[in-house]
């Protein structure tokens, strides 16, 4: 995540602790020294909603951990010092012990969020994750009505949508957006910020599209119409940062946002490079397979949601823990050293440090090659020429079979 708030002058923001650590002080299985990665549990397969970009494929059945598999999977996620876990789907509402592991993940110290498609959140649901302990709740808006109604599959999706946002602000809860940017509705985020600015929720976050699950094929948009969307995300957040409103604005799953913002404020403020370098850099990039991991609904391990084509283990096998730390998987041990083997344009890139390889998955979906460059960056050539920062260009032979 990359927090244009944070980034373009607002003060300390949530998450801060975990987004920003220095490379001398990262633990390379974890979010943050002795702790473990942030995890993604993709509860249920099931949802009430058919979604086009959908990463999981969700739909109306699947296998799922039962109840008492899931509280033991809560635990160990505890014991190995998980910081947050997010609850997401599928459509998490629709399994009927959710308030309860939201309660068990807060009793043993771990941050839950919740990432749903906000359509079944009356006042009671949103009292309940409350009451429950949800740090965060994350409601999934694809633009206005039209639109996200036919990117959903389910015309009144939209409004059911908002009033979930409405109650979950009115039941005092920590409250945000989630915006996937295609084609079909990168036109609209102006006035969708205006919307997030109506309803008055605390975060917004602009996800780049993955080509996995459903998303496979979907309208993804151009380097050039990417690089006219940061523009004006971050014109928007310093009108914002301007009138004394903090409403945070992340991007999300394109780390080459990194380097775009940084280039632009060495242009624009140059008095403020070296202190957003700093942070950029402690930021660190993609964090698949460190920082973040995903469980899913079987109780599957994968280095991130989007990787679902890596299976590292099933939990009701061996403990999370077991499957996270050294010895690693040896996909794993590669991507959390990852410069030795990434390829192409990625490998000579002077910014690797601060976009760290971006992707694999995107890449591995569009080219094939999981090493290879991820082709949602939209840098230029004369952009990402030069020295690696100090990084050796040498190479290496990658794991067998990845």
């Amino acid at each position: 995540m990359l927090n244009l708030t944070r980034i373009l002058g607002g003060g300390p923001q949530p998450g801060d602790g975990l987004r920003f650590r220095p490379a001398g002080d990262r633990n390379p299985a974890g979010a943050a020294p002795g702790r473990g990665p942030v995890v993604v549990w993709n509860l249920t397969p099931r949802c009430n909603l058919r979604c086009l970009h959908c990463y999981a494929a969700a739909g109306p059945a699947g296998e799922e951990l039962s109840g008492a598999e899931a509280r033991r999977l809560v635990r160990d996620l505890a014991e190995f010092r998980v910081p947050v876990l997010l609850f997401s789907g599928g459509e998490p509402l629709l399994r009927g012990d959710l308030y309860d592991l939201i309660a068990l993940s807060r009793e043993l110290g771990i941050r839950p969020a919740v990432s749903t498609n906000g359509t079944l959140i009356d006042g009671p649901a949103a009292e309940a994750l409350k009451g429950a302990g949800a740090a965060y709740v994350g409601i999934s808006l694809d633009g206005l009505e039209a639109t996200h109604d036919a990117w959903r599959g389910v015309p009144g999706a939209w409004a059911a949508a908002v009033r979930g946002v409405e109650h979950c602000l009115a039941a005092g809860l920590r409250t945000g957006l989630r915006f996937t940017i295609t084609r079909r509705n990168a036109r609209e985020i102006a006035a969708f910020l205006d919307l997030a600015g109506s309803l008055g929720v605390h975060r917004v976050c602009f996800y780049h599209l993955v080509p996995a699950g459903r998303a496979q094929g979907a309208e993804d948009i151009s380097g050039e119409e990417r690089r006219r969307v940061l523009d004006l995300l971050i014109a928007r957040t310093r009108e914002m940062l301007a009138r004394g409103r903090e409403m945070e604005v992340l991007t999300v799953d394109n780390h080459a946002d990194a380097v775009y913002l940084y280039l632009k404020i060495e242009k624009e403020e140059p008095h403020r490079a070296d202190e957003v370098l700093t942070l950029l850099r402690a930021n660190g990039g993609n964090r698949s397979g460190s920082g973040i991991a995903a469980v899913d609904w079987a109780g599957n391990v994968y280095p991130d949601q989007f990787t679902m084509t890596k299976k590292l283990g099933n939990v009701k096998d061996r403990k999370f823990g077991e499957l996270w730390a050294a010895p690693a998987h040896p996909l794993l041990d590669a991507l959390r050293h990852r410069r030795a083997f990434m390829r192409g344009r990625c490998a000579a890139c002077r910014w690797l440090d601060l976009c760290n390889g971006n992707l694999r998955a995107r890449a591995e979906a569009v080219t094939g090659d999981f090493w290879g460059p991820d082709p949602g960056c939209y840098l230029t050539d004369e952009e990402t020429r030069g020295e690696r920062n100090g990084l050796s260009h040498g190479a290496t032979a990658a794991p067998a079979g990845q």
